[in-house]
């Protein structure tokens, strides 16, 4: 039986990696991102005040880390942190053998299908839900502003968008298990590149040659060189022990034996008293007016218009009330008995 499937752990020639190497390079920073998140979402709610920010600006500033980070491994390595992570490189396509070296217009063009493309796909999936969560309150007329009708275009486009980016993704990667592409991916095939094992003659050419380099230059260029080399072992080692607690994170987070209870939730302060002793109770927090299309906020449990609370949190991204980081996910609409 063993024989009938050595084709899915085989590849084409003996660079290319097989199926299970490309699915765990894909698959590590694919984790960072939420296991990140959570950590971020539980400094933010300690001090929400001081930490809040990093919450509402998380996407952005992943996002300039991942850059950074990916930039500096495709300058020095030819391949991402995770292909470089399982001793993968990038070559181009056009390449017969894995010595190839990228040139800088497809180093950079790696680059933004690396960091750019997941970074506009998490924000037209956010996008997505809020706007289905508030899809009821999109005006169906004819003559509807354009935002309103752009938005309510975008619901009935983006699931067959999305259903077809999909399909494209699991097209690549069945092709690729069955040796009928040299590709797993479509921002990897459109980025010219295929992915190669590093081979130990490389990897030790580069030690030789930086051997020679130094016994040539003076003593303080050999102290320098080996502070940085040293430097940037450490953090490449820290980097890497980093994301296996991130991946512990994220699934210690997503786990349902350790779903934190309701109950269990801190309770927030009431509202100061000058603030209540002139308000009635139902009266909005933020307009000062009667409540029109009651909606609570989950992580506070106070109860504005939906209008004003679905704005604020679009732009302050936390409870107006108790200052707790929240998002548009967090509203729950109150409906009042019609008799």
């Amino acid at each position: 039986m063993a024989e009938h499937a050595t084709h899915l752990t085989s590849a084409t020639d003996v660079g290319q990696p097989s199926i299970f190497e490309v699915l765990a390079q894909e698959n590590l920073m694919t984790t960072v991102r939420p296991a990140g998140k959570h950590a971020i979402r539980v400094l933010a709610e300690s001090r929400p005040e001081r930490f809040g920010w990093l919450l509402q600006w998380y996407d952005e500033i992943y996002t300039l880390f991942d850059f950074i980070l990916q930039h500096h491994y495709l300058s020095h390595y030819s391949a991402s942190f995770a292909e470089n992570f399982y001793d993968l490189k990038r070559v181009v396509s056009e390449e017969k053998g894995p010595s190839g070296q990228l040139s800088w217009g497809t180093k950079w063009r790696s680059l933004i299908l690396l960091v750019g493309v997941p970074y506009v796909k998490q924000k037209l999936d956010q996008t997505f839900e809020d706007l289905k969560y508030r899809e009821d309150t999109l005006s169906r007329r004819a003559d509807a502003p354009l935002k309103v009708k752009t938005s309510r275009a975008f619901l009935a486009l983006y699931p067959y968008l999305h259903a077809a980016w999909e399909g494209t993704a699991l097209y690549h990667m069945l092709a690729y298990t069955f040796q009928h592409s040299r590709w797993h991916s479509l921002p990897l095939r459109m980025s010219g590149t295929e992915l190669r094992h590093n081979t130990d003659d490389e990897s030790t050419g580069g030690v030789q040659m930086a051997w020679e380099a130094a016994k040539d230059s003076n003593w303080w260029h050999r102290a320098t060189t080996g502070v940085l080399r040293g430097t940037v072992a450490v953090l490449s080692t820290g980097l890497s022990v980093g994301v296996f607690f991130l991946q512990f994170l994220d699934w210690w987070y997503n786990s349902d034996a350790n779903a934190p209870l309701l109950t269990a939730l801190p309770t927030p302060p009431p509202p100061p008293r000058d603030s209540t002793e002139t308000s009635a109770p139902h009266v909005c927090p933020l307009c000062q007016r009667l409540r029109t299309n009651e909606t609570a906020l989950s992580v506070s449990g106070y109860v504005f218009c939906f209008p004003c609370i679905h704005e604020y949190l679009k732009t302050h991204g936390c409870c107006p009330v108790t200052s707790y980081p929240a998002r548009t996910q967090h509203l729950i609409k109150i409906y009042q008995p019609t008799s």
